[in-house]
């Protein structure tokens, strides 16, 4: 399903059709998705309509930047470096393109989105929420609801640390699609209670195709500078 089309076409996989048509002389998009439909007429004469996985935290509708994955807690030694494998939740993103042009036409997704207070009430920031078991190699993912994302810890403190969760901010990810959808990420535990998170912009197997980002189409200027983890991992 994720790709570029032209003019008419038609993709169905299990609770998900997603299709363009000509409907009374105009070409017509729609989606379906565990019963809720989407639809918008189309005109163009060159432009593409491009599916691929974004950044998964504008559902039900846009409230944060974060994302928050918990996992299994994780003891690492000082000085240690670890990667594993965690799950995170999939967004569909369906956009408009031409030669000099590319808009937002849909994103949906499967499921019930979460969302959690990481921080205090007064300073701390709303997070998508995703719970994960923590996987030695790449485990297997429906693409259309969950991607593996490859987590890089290290530990630069002079004492043992637990780690139980991970924040990031979506700004910065980088998803990359093939058989399965993937993102790589990076931890650096600082102190017990802080760390610095980032995306690496790079595919996770060779031969993957970098997603569209969301705020590149919305125009929203975004600088990879990374996450502060301020209040904790555990």
């Amino acid at each position: 399903m994720f790709g570029r089309y032209r003019g008419t076409f038609r993709r169905e996989c299990g609770d998900i059709l997603v299709e363009a048509e000509t409907v009374d002389g105009l070409l017509t998009y729609r989606r379906r998705c565990e019963g809720q439909t989407f639809e918008r007429i189309l005109v163009s004469n060159t432009g593409e309509v491009v599916i691929n996985p974004v950044e998964p935290v504008n559902l039900p509708r846009e409230i944060t930047d974060f994302l928050l994955v918990e996992f299994s807690p994780m003891m690492i030694e000082p000085g240690a470096s670890r990667t594993v494998y965690l799950k995170f939740p999939v967004e569909i993103g369906v956009f408009v393109e031409s030669a000099r042009d590319i808009e937002v036409l849909d994103v949906f997704a499967f499921g019930t989105q979460k969302y959690t207070l990481y921080g205090s009430p007064t300073n701390g920031v709303i997070a998508r929420w995703y719970r994960s078991a923590v996987y030695p190699e790449i485990p297997q993912v429906d693409p259309f609801r969950e991607g593996v994302m490859e987590l890089s810890i290290q530990n630069t403190c002079r004492e043992w640390v637990e780690v139980s969760r991970v924040v990031f901010e979506s700004t910065d990810m980088k998803i990359y699609y093939g058989d399965f959808v993937a993102a790589t990420a990076t931890m650096k535990l600082l102190t017990r209670t802080m760390a610095e998170t980032d995306f690496v912009d790079a595919p996770l197997r060779p031969g993957m195709v970098k997603s569209v980002e969301l705020y590149t189409a919305r125009k929203i200027p975004a600088i990879d500078r990374g996450y502060l983890m301020e209040w904790g991992f555990s």
